[in-house]
């Protein structure tokens, strides 16, 4: 079984709508999983059973129907009719609140990223604070070039989601350790003529495996008891921000978020962090009070 406009869907993601190559490949994924499930089966209802089988999570399984309904909806346009645009329902996705990295969890990866080779302490640290202090995601923090940095205004752009440009403020502190890093501990390392910011053990531009790959090695020395998620900087740089008294538009520009809505969960979790720092410091919450 194949599905229509296949081609003609990819071209508009790719070239139209601008999507990333992650992205593209992500829809390519979801749909090929729905065209697995059809080569036995007709039926929309026995779809979800069918991804439980392939043990998606409930936030997997709505990505894959979305991205599903986004193609239903392209064929739609296009002239076609899908039932399945109409069958096709999400499951409830409950939203927890992100896992906050605490400055002092952040200190201790910062200390485990030294080695004994002084060039690769700094290139590694170097990634840990464009991780946290700009909240950068992976694929962006990898795509950072030399001449996107302006030391003199204190910015860099940053590549993000549908190739889209922001202008990531960077404080005096980061854009000294980047100057420094630049002259350097990047010629050091540096083996073709890439414009990368950050280099690889290759003298290449890092891969999204490279990066995991560094934070897992991180976070073991640093005794944690998983790897540290990149996305767990994300969150650690909104909260902060947030708790220091940064408004939510300055941090929807810096990270990035298409809508406000996104980046309005942080305030839940420094809402929790308030309730917690109440319970644990008020006097109230070690006296006997009996009500009569």
């Amino acid at each position: 079984m194949e599905l229509e406009l296949w081609i003609e869907f990819f071209d508009e993601l790719q070239n139209v709508r601008g999507r990333s190559q992650n992205t593209v490949m992500a829809y390519r994924r979801d749909l090929e999983l729905f065209v697995e499930y059809r080569k036995n089966q007709t039926s929309i209802a026995g779809f979800y059973e069918f991804m439980k089988k392939q043990k998606l999570s409930t936030r997997s399984q709505a990505r894959v129907i979305s991205s599903l309904r986004t193609y239903f909806r392209f064929c739609e346009s296009r002239g076609m009719k899908c039932s399945e645009l109409r069958e096709l329902r999400p499951p409830k996705v409950k939203v927890g609140l992100p896992k906050v990295l605490t400055p002092q969890e952040f200190q201790q990866l910062y200390d485990a990223a030294e080695t004994n080779d002084p060039v690769k302490t700094a290139r590694n640290q170097m990634t840990l604070l464009f991780l946290y202090g700009l909240g950068v995601r992976v694929t962006e923090l990898i795509g950072l070039n030399v001449l996107d940095f302006n030391p003199t205004d204190r910015w860099i752009k940053v590549v993000g989601k549908g190739n889209k440009e922001r202008l990531a403020p960077i404080t005096d502190q980061l854009a000294g350790h980047l100057t420094r890093y630049l002259q350097n501990t990047r010629p050091q390392l540096l083996k073709d003529a890439t414009h990368a910011v950050l280099i690889n053990d290759r003298g290449h531009r890092p891969s999204r495996v490279d990066v995991w790959r560094w934070l897992a090695a991180w976070s073991a020395k640093a005794g944690f008891p998983e790897p540290v998620n990149p996305h767990r900087f994300r969150h650690a740089c909104a909260t902060a921000l947030l708790e220091n008294g940064a408004d939510l538009r300055s941090i929807q520009m810096l990270l990035g978020h298409a809508s406000i809505q996104t980046t309005q969960i942080y305030t839940n979790v420094t809402t929790r962090t308030m309730t917690n720092a109440i319970d644990e410091h008020h006097p109230l919450s070690h006296m006997k009070v009996v009500d009569k």
